[in-house]
Parts: structure tokens; sequence; C-alpha cells
């Protein structure tokens, strides 16, 4: 298949005609739509579509947002059209626990996920190496209560100067400003322990195992002014048993939090995931 890919994905009041309008619209410009996928809220009154598609040239990107415009404004619609080939640049942010790091270092080197990684970012020297290794710049960040802001601010610059499109906090354990999530709206993913709020604080694996837990999961979501409590894109669960230890209970939760927050970076690359107030569409 030779012709460009495009991915157009929107939301917007539910009525009658949108997938009608908008397959017609394609037709009428030449282009094949190779999936499609629609979702209407009843709770919500939101209507939510996203349509993979080729194009002959000299259609191209432009063009088709110029001439799709009237149709969008018709139905009041929140849109975007993005080239198939168009990887996201990426920054990874970590802490001091680096399997997530390295579960998306890895997968984007065999080409799993579809994202460019532009900059690792830490506020410690641990995982600099690792980054060298796949020849990732790393950028040292350190942050205390006196330069959060200043901390931030550098991460601004760095996202601004790479033109990154998604942040990844791949464990990476400092509360971010509402500030930041404001100027980073639906570009911050996060993953954490599903033992939130139940087990706050250290060692929340050990917490669970004195209490007898028979289910650990993980939760990746978007990034949000309420702490933890942001969109949710992908969770994952494992079933353990009386016999697991501590160790073996976090070795398991390294590598739930790895899968649910390797799906999410891939969903939201792909364009497959679509804010819906606290909820997310997730056309995977």
């Amino acid at each position: 298949m030779n012709e460009p890919q495009y991915v157009l994905t929107l939301s917007c009041p539910d009525k009658q005609g949108i997938v009608h309008a908008v397959s017609s619209y394609l037709f009428m410009t030449g282009c094949n739509i190779l999936d499609s996928q629609q979702f209407g809220d009843q709770d919500t009154g939101l209507f939510f579509m996203r349509v993979h598609f080729t194009a002959e040239p000299p259609v191209d990107a432009d063009k088709l947002r110029a001439s799709f415009a009237a149709i969008a404004d018709s139905f009041h619609m929140d849109w975007q059209l993005h080239p198939g080939d168009e990887k996201m640049r990426v920054v990874l942010m970590v802490s001091k626990f680096g399997h997530c790091l390295n579960d998306l270092l890895f997968r984007t080197r065999i080409g799993a996920l579809p994202v460019e990684i532009a900059a690792v970012v830490s506020n410690h020297t641990d995982f600099e190496e690792l980054a060298g290794s796949y020849g990732i710049p790393f950028h040292h960040i350190p942050v205390t209560a006196d330069t959060k802001a200043q901390a931030e601010a550098r991460l601004l610059e760095l996202v601004e100067a790479e033109r990154v499109d998604l942040v990844v906090l791949a464990r990476y354990m400092q509360v971010i400003s509402d500030d930041l999530c404001k100027r980073l709206p639906g570009r911050i993913i996060n993953i954490h322990h599903s033992f939130l709020p139940s087990f706050k604080g250290a060692k929340p694996y050990h917490q669970a195992h004195a209490r007898g837990v028979k289910l650990i999961g993980a939760t990746a979501h978007y990034v949000t002014a309420a702490l933890d409590e942001g969109p949710i894109i992908e969770q994952e669960v494992e079933r353990v048993g009386h016999e697991v230890t501590p160790e073996q209970l976090v070795a398991i939760g390294r590598d739930v939090e790895c899968q649910a927050l390797a799906r999410a970076v891939k969903w939201h690359s792909e364009h497959r995931v679509l804010i819906n107030g606290h909820r997310t569409v997730v056309f995977a």
C-alpha cells in the first residue's frame, strides 16, 4: 500500500448524520476507509469517532484539514487529523525505579511502540547510563521543595525545544504542579499501582501482603490537578496467592505496571484515546 495514510479523530454533540457526513466527505475526496470506530455516550450526549484511511496524492494533510473544516464546524466538532506515519515525540521521566523506563526504551527500539523518544529526564542520575546505551539524551533535573518551579520550567523548555507531544511519567516520583497540568492538558501519562488509595506511602506491596491481597494491579492515566485521579487509559491486574512473598509481589507488580503503561502509550500515540470528561474512550 503506497497511498499515504491518515487518522481522523473527533468528538461532538451526538446527532444524526455524523457518520454519513464523514464517510461521504472521505468518498468525495477520493479517500478509502481502512478502519472506523465510533461511540455515542448516552450519559454525556457526546459522539466519538476514529477513522483510519488512505488518500491518493496530491491530497495531503493540510488540504484534508482545510476541506474538512466546514463539516467539522457544522457539527461543532473537536477534531484532529494526523498523518498515519507521523511518530509522536516523547519525553520519559523517571526517578529511582527503572523497570517502566527500560521497558519503554526496549519496545521503542524493536518497533513495538510508534514513538520517537526525544529525551529521558530524571531527578536522579541512576539511569543516565541506560539512556545512553539507547542513544537517548539524558537530562538531570534535580527537584527540591524550593526548586520545583524552576525544575518544571526547565522541563517545559525541553518540551518546546524538542517539539515533544507526550510526557510519560515512567515511575517519576514527584507530584506534578497544577500549572504544569494546565500547560500540558492530555499530554502527560502516569503509571501507579492500583492499591491507591488503600495503600499509600512507602512499600505499598508490603502493605498489601500484610492485608492478604489476592489481586494486584496498575493504572495508567492522564495527569490532572487531582492527584492520581485523571482519566484512566488502561489497567492491568494479576491474581496472587497466599504463598507469594512481598518481594515476589513487587516483581509481579513491576511487570503489571510495564504492561499497562506500554499499552497506554501505544494507544495514545496511535490516536486511539479520546478524553470524555473524567473518563476516556479507547478505540483499541
